[in-house]
């Protein structure tokens, strides 16, 4: 199974072979114990369930306790869903680490990004803005945004001002560049949304073998 869990640590660069600089992104990959396995019989479509990070069992409510009781596994305080084929063998109880990377060449990351507040539409989506001179007076905004008589009202989806980022994004096709799974660490070139400490998905590519 090509999934697991992680955490964004930094970036850095390395070197290759030809002494080239690489930009990098650190992740911490697993380990990961599988919490809950889901089939197409029962839930409609197979998936496991993902654990990462131990967890204080005095922290979770009881249908939480309960539920990692069940699996037979320690607390976890992140749980992720990685959809799975009908021939990928996986159980409950079963750890996956960084090893697990080891002959795949590109990945695609699902974090959520950075929040960047309430932002007018220059900075949340590039416009122009008005003209600064000659009667403009309205330098950062947005300009029109409807009709007068039909349709009558602002279309859906209209850009405008609003909250900017914080958002679930997947940024897809980065080359891993190392693998230690010694240190439960995957190096992607490149960078990779979210803030520090932020939590991934690595999942193999699908549009990128």
């Amino acid at each position: 199974m090509k999934g697991i869990i992680g955490k964004k640590l930094g970036m850095t660069s390395v070197y290759d072979e030809s002494g080239t600089a690489i930009p990098v992104t650190v992740i911490e990959a697993g380990p990961c114990v599988v919490v809950q396995q889901k089939n197409n019989e029962k839930e409609g479509y197979s998936a496991v369930q993902l654990g990462f990070e131990d967890q204080k069992e005095q922290r979770l409510n009881k249908p939480e306790a309960g539920h990692f009781k069940k699996a037979g596994v320690s607390a976890k305080r992140i749980l992720r869903e990685i959809h799975v084929g009908e021939s990928d063998e996986v159980a409950v109880g079963d750890v996956i680490n960084a090893g697990a990377f080891e002959e795949v060449n590109f990945v695609d990351i699902i974090a959520t990004g950075k929040g960047r507040g309430f932002q007018g539409v220059v900075k949340r989506y590039n416009f122009g803005g008005g003209r600064a001179s000659h009667g403009g007076g309205w330098i950062r905004r947005t300009g029109s945004i409807g009709m007068c008589e039909f349709p009558g009202r602002v279309f859906k989806g209209k850009k405008m001002p609003g909250h900017m980022g914080d958002k679930r994004v997947t940024t897809q096709n980065l080359k891993i560049i190392q693998v230690r799974p010694e240190e439960n660490l995957i190096l992607v070139k490149g960078s990779v949304p979210g803030a520090t400490g932020g939590i991934v998905v690595i999942k193999e590519a699908l549009k990128k073998k």
